[in-house]
């Protein structure tokens, strides 16, 4: 498939925007596109993340720290927007006076697929997908059975999966990441490390069409008869986007991590043994060094002016500046998730600034 390059993904892709809550409805802009994921969490007290998407629907919550069911809260976001998107009172949303980061991603078109009549997978799905970006959303119905498959909309096999059980409360997000393969998994909300589980999807990796999974694990399930279920889904994207891998150094003077890009915003996870999922982003901290951060599995408020879990964004990746366990313990394996800025160079050949 042919590609339209991503030169500007704060208008098309991916963008963080910050704000301060009134406790009232407020209409947030300066997104750049109309989000269909949006990561919300408040800044200072410590609310739960607060992740709404256009395909399970405005008002619907679920958060990426706790494993509860899927809940409605009609004073939480309302609408998508051309340029953002509303939120009414919901004090994880809008608290008075409290900064908030939102992390918006566009899919933008809607796909669905009936398994039994197009013969690709075994469980009906529907969902939005951007294709360009390498990111989907894909809803469907667990069936309780093994070694079942359903379609993500993506082109390329997805490298990075965030499933979570919307119609069940003691199931945990699970995730598949192409690094450690089908025959682990790992859980955004805790800090556990990559465990062995040839059950959870299927031991088989995802295709360009389909991924698979089953209705068995140790620690929560990805295939749960009659329970619906929400997958985020993710491939690299040259310029714009990058899941990989890295090896701490446990220096001060960091491990480098090429991305090709300037990053936007960097997740990070060590897999080898426990650790927090460390989020930084460049509104926050839009200068070197980028030491304010907030971790995907706590409801913790962020973390700021941090001595050993901190980083530079620059030209072409991201240069840690720290030696904790969390990002760079000497020896330890670490997950990534990166999203552009800016591309290193942009399809019409010219150098993006460094940072």
């Amino acid at each position: 498939m042919a590609y339209t390059p991503i030169d500007n993904p704060s208008e098309t892709a991916f963008n963080t925007k910050l704000y301060t809550g009134n406790a009232g409805t407020q209409s947030i802009t300066g997104v750049g596109f109309q989000p269909d994921w949006t990561w919300i969490k408040d800044r200072t007290a410590g609310f739960d993340h607060v992740l709404q998407d256009s395909v399970r629907g405005t008002t619907k919550i679920i958060n990426s720290n706790q494993v509860y069911a899927e809940f409605t809260n009609s004073a939480s976001i309302t609408s998508f927007n051309s340029d953002g998107f509303t939120t009414g009172s919901y004090v994880a949303t809008n608290n008075n006076n409290t900064p908030f980061v939102s992390w918006n991603w566009k899919a933008g078109t809607s796909f669905t697929n009936d398994a039994s009549s197009t013969g690709i997978g075994n469980i009906d799905s529907a969902g939005s997908v951007n294709q360009d970006a390498g990111f989907s959303i894909c809803s469907f119905t667990g069936n309780g059975s093994n070694s079942q498959t359903l379609k993500h909309g993506l082109s390329q096999a997805p490298e990075l999966i965030i499933l979570k059980a919307r119609g069940q409360a003691t199931y945990g997000w699970i995730t598949y990441d192409a690094i450690n393969g089908a025959g682990k998994y790992m859980v955004l909300n805790n800090t556990g490390a990559a465990t062995a589980d040839t059950g959870m999807w299927s031991n088989t990796a995802p295709t360009s069409s389909v991924f698979s999974l089953s209705n068995g694990g140790n620690v929560a399930i990805t295939n749960p008869n009659g329970v619906t279920m929400i997958s985020y889904c993710f491939h690299s994207v040259q310029g714009y986007s990058k899941i990989g891998s890295y090896t701490g150094n446990g220096n001060a003077d960091g491990t480098f991590v090429y991305t090709g890009f300037k990053p936007a915003w960097f997740m990070c996870k060590k897999y080898d043994a426990g650790g927090n999922w460390i989020m930084f982003d460049n509104k926050r901290e839009p200068f070197n060094l980028n030491n304010d951060f907030l971790q995907a599995d706590l409801s913790d408020a962020e973390v700021t002016g941090n001595s050993t879990i901190r980083c530079d964004f620059v030209s072409n990746g991201v240069k840690l500046r720290g030696a904790n366990n969390a990002i760079n313990t000497s020896g330890g394996t670490y997950i990534y998730l990166a999203f552009a800025e800016n591309p290193f160079v942009t399809s019409t050949g010219i150098p993006s600034p460094a940072r």
